[in-house]
């Protein structure tokens, strides 16, 4: 047994050079799945992750907003910015038939310049209505905001306890949150009592481009779920025709576009993944027929001297498990060297939601992507095995086969 064991090996190390080819190949090919794979899930998983954080099914904003191509920038791209409507509108859109849950949040963008400390986007939300952010917090933070506190993202460069300074009024950061993979995790979020103060001190200081703006008066959107019996789509219709001065909007539909771009991004994943693995197992075949070509003789002595036929083609076969498995694992090791630590990174390049998989998924594509790698060595040395077993030893070593 040792002898089968380390005749394989033997034969690898004797040839260096082409056992490192065929390594190197197995490690790419590897690379490519995994690194791949991670991607296409992690995509996918930050667009479930947006969409849980939306938490609505309806978001009324002003009419403005829309046309103006803001909105998608500023809830779902991060860009930092903000509009405001009168409350009576609020009001209106209430007391229309079918709304269920309802909640109205504020927005307002920090500025880059001495007065705050980072430049974000703020959302303020009612504790007492809200059924969007408040659950998300609590699972960072299980007590109710205090006036002046704050919550951070998670990519933000804050900590419990900090203080930031947003337009000349110091906030306490009570809690960091999870990370979403979305553009939650650079914002801010805070109660309506610290909201409207920073609104008035940025009304003050005459650091926005509006000029006369009472906070207690005006809302940025308002979240809507529909009650029992009521579907979505009539819900919007009715405050789109009743409402004016509003535009419901299906928070699907504001995300429909970031599908249809992950929906690329992972098809061209896919097919880049296809091209890189049926090149490699072409390669690969070659590179074992060419292996067992320039041995004939070698095998062909081995048969002389007592070798079956099953046993040089187990040479072959386990000298190929040997790479699929060095290979796989460099490549493996080297994909996730390349994505965990580089996934903001990747997320920024490719500015769709990014969210890498729990442990256990990573795990779960390590292994599979290792054990393709294995089958495909496997698959590629098959040939060359059933060859080696139909060699004959006296015609080679007369020199009458090429």
């Amino acid at each position: 047994m040792a002898k089968k064991i380390s005749l394989p090996l033997r034969n690898l190390t004797g040839k260096p050079v082409r056992t490192a080819v065929l390594i190197s190949l197995t490690a790419l090919l590897t690379l490519t799945v995994l690194a791949g794979s991670i991607i296409v899930s992690s995509l996918r998983q930050g667009l479930h992750s947006l969409e849980a954080r939306l938490g609505a099914d309806i978001m009324v904003v002003p009419y403005e907003a829309t046309t103006k191509s803001r909105l998608e920038n500023i809830v779902l791209q991060g860009n930092t910015g903000y509009f405001y409507m009168e409350n009576a509108l609020y009001d209106k859109v209430a007391a229309r038939e079918g709304v269920g849950q309802i909640s109205a949040q504020l927005y307002l963008a920090s500025a880059s310049a001495g007065c705050c400390s980072v430049p974000v986007q703020i959302i303020g939300f009612d504790p007492e209505t809200d059924f969007t952010i408040t659950p998300w917090i609590k699972k960072s933070y299980g007590k109710p905001l205090a006036d002046l506190d704050i919550v951070v993202g998670n990519d933000l460069n804050a900590f419990v306890g900090d203080t930031l300074t947003f337009y000349g009024v110091d906030c306490r950061v009570a809690a960091k949150l999870d990370k979403t993979g979305t553009s939650f995790d650079t914002a801010v979020f805070t109660n309506q009592n610290t909201i409207k103060a920073l609104i008035r001190s940025s009304v003050d200081r005459k650091m926005n481009d509006f000029q006369k703006l009472d906070p207690d008066k005006v809302v940025s959107c308002i979240l809507i779920n529909p009650a029992d019996g009521y579907s979505v789509e009539e819900v919007v219709n009715d405050i789109n025709i009743h409402v004016k001065k509003v535009k419901a909007i299906r928070t699907k539909e504001m995300i429909s576009g970031i599908s249809e771009s992950l929906s690329g991004v992972s098809d061209i994943t896919v097919i880049l993944i296809a091209a890189v693995w049926l090149l490699g197992i072409v390669i690969l075949l070659l590179a074992f027929t060419m292996s067992v070509n320039e041995r004939k003789r070698e095998f062909a002595v081995l048969r002389v001297i007592g070798s079956s036929r099953g046993m040089l083609a187990s040479v072959v076969l386990r000298e190929a498990l040997t790479i699929g498995v060095i290979g796989g694992i460099a490549g493996a090791a080297l994909a996730l060297l390349i994505v965990l630590p580089f996934n903001s990174l990747i997320e920024t390049q490719l500015g769709l939601p990014f969210l890498l998989p729990a442990a256990g998924t990573l795990i779960a594509l390590t292994v599979a992507a290792l054990l393709i790698a294995v089958l495909v060595s496997a698959l590629a040395s098959a040939l060359s095995a059933y060859r080696i077993s139909r060699l004959d030893p006296a015609v080679i070593l007369r020199g009458d086969q090429t």
